[in-house]
Formats: structure tokens, C-alpha cells, sequence
């Protein structure tokens, strides 16, 4: 049975697993889910141009709050209408809280119950950022999906850290619901949705009461964050299934960082629809490529990663990717044999970032792609 809500629709759940497809709706077109965002942190993916982008069929990107922030700073955004002008992209784009980056500074930043205080990693400038500015600072980029500030707590945190944490991200999610809704119509955006996150650690009973909690306040979409900061996998999947039971099954699920091609296979038959990783993009910038090995996504190893600056491939007349007939970008890539692209990173040729890059990126899309089709056919 469909099941909806003003952003999404359940379209289906598999008989085998909890895998879920959908279509979430947004401002600049509808999404398939599952789905995967390429990460451009700074309004840009390394190394490749919106158009770039665009041909690979990816229909959204992810920005980051905190580092848009710093520069270009809100009133290019103000000038230009938002993100999407700025860098010339038709596409959705999710902006996460900054959150994460802010409290990844360590020492250089302070934590209060008004938000957070801290130093840039540029020039050390002080600023704060609260609940209330990090959605000022959001609808000013003008993104579609905009992320309510949270705590992303390390791994190892105590029980009463972790508690206090949680109680405090609740209490800014409220405050970010609030300011959302209030500056709505004088956005960039008019029409974005805004997701709540869920925290917790790996602590299941803390995890299911803060589903509960964010479900109470009402988002668009849930994040599940903090389970990218050096957790087991298998902790993971266990705190992911537990939060299937108890997220809004009518709301997108967004897993937030890193995932290798099997992790997100797994969490998928957990019900997750949305996932980013900086993984395709920052290891295509050290050679390391992502490619198919067979079809079925059941056993984890349907790929596998070969560094392409290996002696081996040195005389290798292989294609960087098997071109496909309808496929543009795979035509391209086709034209270029493993031992030319060993030859430019050898060279320090930006050429061959590029061209991995390209290749990386379309790997993950085609695996949602995959999925997607698994889902549909019963077979996830």
C-alpha cells in the first residue's frame, strides 16, 4: 500500500528485506530513492563542472553550511539568489547543519546551550553559530533539504555524555523548526524541506527514544547521524535496523557519511533511502578505482577497487570503463585505456583526477540504479 506525506512517497517495500523506493519531492524535481548525493562541500565536486555532473544523471548534490559560510559568505548568496544560480545547477542540493565540521574543530570551538562558538580553520576569526543562524545561513544558499543543527558526538562517548548531548540536539531542532518556519517565504528557497537528525551513539534505547522525540516535533526527512565516526559496522546495522522500526515510515531516512558499496547495500535492506560519502571523490583523487565485478548486489563482493598507479597496469590496453550505448560519460571515459591514466598520475595530470573521478561518481549512481531495479524485482 502507497503510503505518503507532503515530501514523499512510499511507492514500495521488498518482501525479502526492509528496502524501501520511493520518490522524495523537491523544489528543483523528484527523486528516486534510494539515492546517492556526490559531496560539493564548497559549492563545487572536485574536479568536475555542474555540467560534468549533470551528465552522469545525478539529480542532486550535497553543500556544506559551514564552509559556504566562511566563503563565500551569505551576502554572495543574497546577491546571486542562492546556490543553484551561483554555481550554475538545475539539480537538487542538500546543505548538512555545518555541525559536523564545527565539531570536528576539537579545541576551537565551544559548546553551549545558545550553539556553538568557534575559530575558523582559515584565519581564525571567531564566530558563533546557533540553531537559528545555521537555518538563516541555509535559506540564504537556497538549498531543497536543509539540516537541522545537531551534536555529532565521537565514538567512545560516555552514557551521560551521550544523553545530555541528545537532550540538547532535541532542544535545537526545535529551535531550528521554529526559525525555518518563521523565515520561510524571505528565503532563497521558499519551497525546501528541512530534516531532523537522530543521535545517539550506538546506544539502541537512546537512538529509539530521540526517533521518537525528533518524530514528535515533525520533520520532512530523518538523518541518522553520527554513525560515521569510527563505530563497528555491525553496530551500525544494528542501530539502523532498531530506528526502521521506529522512524515515520512515510518520511525519507538519510544516512549521513561514509559508506562503502556493500555498507550501503546492507543499510538499504535496513529501509535507509538517502546516502553522501566523500569516498568516490577524495580516493579517485589518489587513484583508487571503483568498478563492478558482477550483478549480484547480495554478495558484498559485486565490486571491487584497484589502484590505478600500479606498476601493472603500466602496459594495460583495458578501458578505464566499458563504454555503454546510452551512456555519454561512459563513452568518454571508454577512450582512455588504464595504462594512459596510470601515465597521468604518474605525471601529476589533473586529467586523470578527472577521469577517475568521473568514473567513481558514476559507479555509485549506478548502484542505486541497481538497487532501485533489486527493489522493484523482489530481489533485495
Amino acid at each position: 500500500m502507497t503510503q505518503s506525506s507532503k515530501s514523499f512517497d512510499l511507492l514500495q517495500t521488498s518482501i525479502s528485506s526492509r528496502a524501501r523506493r520511493g520518490v522524495l519531492h523537491t523544489s528543483h524535481g523528484d527523486l528516486q530513492t534510494p539515492f546517492f548525493m556526490p559531496i560539493a562541500t564548497k559549492g563545487a565536486v572536485k574536479t568536475l563542472s555542474s555540467l560534468d555532473v549533470e551528465n552522469l544523471g545525478s539529480p542532486i548534490l550535497l553543500s556544506n553550511t559551514y564552509h559556504l559560510y566562511l566563503r563565500p559568505g551569505v551576502d554572495v548568496f543574497k546577491e546571486f539568489g542562492g546556490l543553484h544560480r551561483f554555481m550554475s545547477w538545475d539539480g537538487a542540493i542538500l546543505t548538512d547543519s555545518g555541525g559536523y565540521q564545527v565539531f570536528s574543530l576539537g579545541a576551537m570551538r565551544k559548546i553551549t546551550e545558545d550553539g556553538v562558538v568557534f575559530a575558523s580553520h582559515i584565519d581564525g576569526s571567531r564566530h558563533e553559530l546557533t540553531p537559528e543562524k545555521s537555518i538563516q545561513i541555509q535559506q540564504a544558499i537556497g538549498s531543497d533539504i536543509q539540516m537541522v543543527l545537531d551534536e555529532c558526538t565521537p565514538s567512545g562517548s560516555t552514557l551521560d555524555y551521550l544523553t545530555d548531548s541528545v537532550a540538547r540536539t532535541t532542544r535545537w531542532a526545535e529551535r531550528c523548526k521554529v526559525e525555518f518556519q518563521k523565515g520561510r517565504e524571505e528565503s532563497n528557497n521558499p519551497g525546501s524541506l528541512l530534516f531532523g537528525i537522530n543521535q545517539g551513539g550506538i546506544v539502541d534505547d537512546l537512538r529509539v527514544e530521540h526517533a521518537r522525540q525528533m518524530s514528535r516535533i515533525g520533520f520532512d526527512g530523518y538523518a541518522i547521524g553520527g554513525l560515521s565516526v569510527g563505530e563497528q559496522f555491525v553496530d551500525s546495522c544494528r542501530i539502523v535496523a532498531a530506528l526502521d522500526q521506529n522512524l515515520p515510515t512515510d518520511a525519507a531516512r538519510y544516512f549521513m557519511g561514509g559508506a562503502q558499496p556493500h555498507e550501503i547495500v546492507e543499510y538499504v535492506k535496513r529501509g535507509v533511502d538517502m546516502f553522501d560519502c566523500v569516498l568516490p571523490t577524495r580516493n579517485a583523487r589518489h587513484g583508487l578505482l571503483y568498478r563492478f565485478r558482477h550483478h549480484d548486489l547480495s554478495s558484498p563482493d559485486f565490486y571491487e577497487t584497484v589502484h590505478v598507479t600500479n606498476e601493472q597496469f603500466k602496459y594495460s590496453k583495458e578501458p578505464l570503463v566499458v563504454a555503454e550505448e546510452s551512456d555519454s560519460v561512459s563513452q568518454e571515459l571508454s577512450r582512455y585505456s588504464l595504462g594512459y591514466v596510470r601515465h597521468l598520475f604518474t605525471v601529476e595530470e589533473m586529467l586523470g583526477q578527472r577521469l577517475v573521478t568521473l568514473a567513481n561518481v558514476r559507479f555509485y549512481l549506478e548502484l542505486m540504479r541497481r538497487i532501485r531495479s533489486a527493489i522493484a524485482d523482489g530481489q533485495l
